[in-house]
This record gives C-alpha cells, sequence and structure tokens, in this order.
C-alpha cells in the first residue's frame, strides 16, 4: 500500500482526515511535503499565525528532513522564510535551565532551531527555569496570544494519551499552566535522562487544550506499535478527561498521521 487516505467523521461539526503511509520513512517525507507548502505560503502572507511545535523522538526525524528540505530552497525565498520565522514549543521542563542538553530549548536548538540559524526570540519555548514557573506559564500564554495563538500545530501522542504534557485527567478548558507529570510519562521520557526514570523533572509548564483547541489546523502524529493501544481508545473511545487526546475530536481541522503497522496493530 503507497498510501490511504480516509475521512473519520465524530459529529457533524467534526471531523479527521487520516494519513496512513506504509512505514514512518514515507510517513515523515508525506508529512514533511505539507510542512513545506504550509511554509512557502507565508511567503505570501505576511500575517501568518506562529507554528506550534512539539519534541520527542517522533519529532526527530520531522525536523530533520524538513531542514534538510528548506535548505534545498533558494536562498532568497529561504531568507525571507527565516526572517519570517516564528514558533511557540508546546512544553519545557520545570527546574532545568535552558542550556542543559536535555531541555527541549536545547532539543529545539539541537534539530530545528541551529540547522536553520534561527534566534531564540524565533523559537519560543517556556522558560523552565524560571524562578517562578507559575507567573511564566501566564507570561508565555500572554506571549503567544499577542502573537495571534497558533495557525498550524503539530502534535505527538504520549501513551497515557497526553498531548502535550496534558496528563490525565485534564479537561478541555486548561489554559498554560504548571502541570505535575506522572510517572508513566517520566518512564517514558527517560530516554534523555540516562534512562533513569526518577531523574526526569517532576513537573513541566505545558500550553493547554484552550491554545491547543484554538489552532487552525492540527497534525496528530503516531508513529509506533507501542502507541497502538491509545490510538484504538482515540478512534473509537468515548471523549474523556482520562483521554486527554480525545478533546482533539471537539476541534475541526485534525490530520492524523499513522504509519500502516500501527494501524494494523489498533485493529488487531
Amino acid at each position: 500500500m503507497k498510501h490511504q487516505q480516509s475521512q473519520l467523521n465524530f459529529s457533524r461539526e467534526s471531523s479527521w482526515i487520516i494519513e496512513v503511509r506504509h512505514d514512518a520513512n514515507a510517513l515523515v517525507e508525506a508529512l514533511v511535503d505539507v510542512l513545506e507548502g504550509s511554509l512557502r505560503n507565508r511567503l505570501l502572507n505576511s500575517t501568518t499565525k506562529p507554528l506550534g511545535l512539539a519534541t520527542g523522538r517522533t519529532m526527530e526525524p520531522i525536523y530533520t528532513a524538513l531542514t534538510s528540505r528548506l535548505m534545498s530552497w533558494t536562498p532568497s525565498d529561504l531568507e525571507r522564510l527565516l526572517k519570517g520565522w516564528s514558533s511557540f514549543n508546546l512544553d519545557e521542563y520545570v527546574g532545568v535551565e535552558i542550556c542543559d542538553e536535555r531541555s527541549f530549548n536545547a532539543y529545539m536548538k539541537r534539530h530545528l532551531g541551529g540547522p536553520l540559524r534561527l534566534t531564540p526570540e524565533q523559537v519560543n519555548l517556556p522558560n523552565g527555569a524560571a524562578k517562578d514557573p507559575y507567573l511564566e506559564a501566564r507570561l508565555y500564554q500572554k506571549k503567544l496570544l499577542g502573537h495571534g495563538g497558533i495557525g498550524l500545530l503539530l502534535l505527538g501522542l504520549g501513551i497515557n494519551g497526553h498531548v502535550g504534557f496534558n496528563e490525565p485527567p485534564c479537561g478541555p478548558d486548561e489554559s498554560c499552566r504548571v502541570v505535575k507529570l506522572s510517572d508513566l510519562t517520566r518512564k517514558q521520557n527517560a530516554f534523555a535522562f540516562g534512562n533513569a526514570p526518577n531523574q526526569v523533572p517532576s513537573e513541566a509548564i505545558t500550553l493547554g487544550f484552550t491554545e491547543i483547541l484554538s489552532a487552525d489546523e492540527i497534525h496528530l502524529v503516531v508513529i509506533g506499535s507501542d502507541k497502538a493501544t491509545v490510538l484504538n481508545k482515540l478512534l473509537n473511545g468515548s471523549i474523556s478527561e482520562h483521554l486527554p487526546a480525545s478533546w482533539l475530536r471537539f476541534h475541526k481541522n485534525v490530520h492524523l498521521w499513522v504509519d500502516q503497522a500501527t494501524l494494523l496493530e489498533k485493529t488487531n
């Protein structure tokens, strides 16, 4: 199967476009096609909203492919794009310095900001090392709103159903805030902390569903058989605070990107 596109209707108001590719590599290339097209449109529209970006292992090959694609643009087009670049990340650990290689700030510099020579003012993240993280969350929300909110948003899916760091239980009206990370999430993210879950920070600053559901366009990326169970719950279960990603079913413009193995595992 080269590719498959289908539409899943949750209600008259909400439907998702499901993009299936035979493997992760094909999925990444197809998604980058869409991202590149959106970025090219930005050259024609000076009022475009910022991008919303995520981190984690799912996003690494996406950023690698995207930067490679952008570096093939003509110098003039690339310069215009980068000059107007504005993005806001979903989250950051509390208590981790910006320069710490385990921070999401460092992750974004390593995988996107550095290769494209973007400034910290262009690639926005919460300051997890702020003296008052609760104030920082409010300031980050205010800064995002001052830029008009998110246009295109990239999301991953946690195995407990979180997006961003919106851990269950979580309602749809939560905004940018400090959250406590679950043991499962800390275990999932331990790869960046010497595979020691107890070394993963216990709190983070995250955008909430108020900001997420206000995005114009959402691309949810689900790769790997370990995500099959939560994907099944997301597509076939009920909307619940115990599955935060289920609130995305209220959004009118969601594209779900999934590899064939994960989709087949979900249906078995």
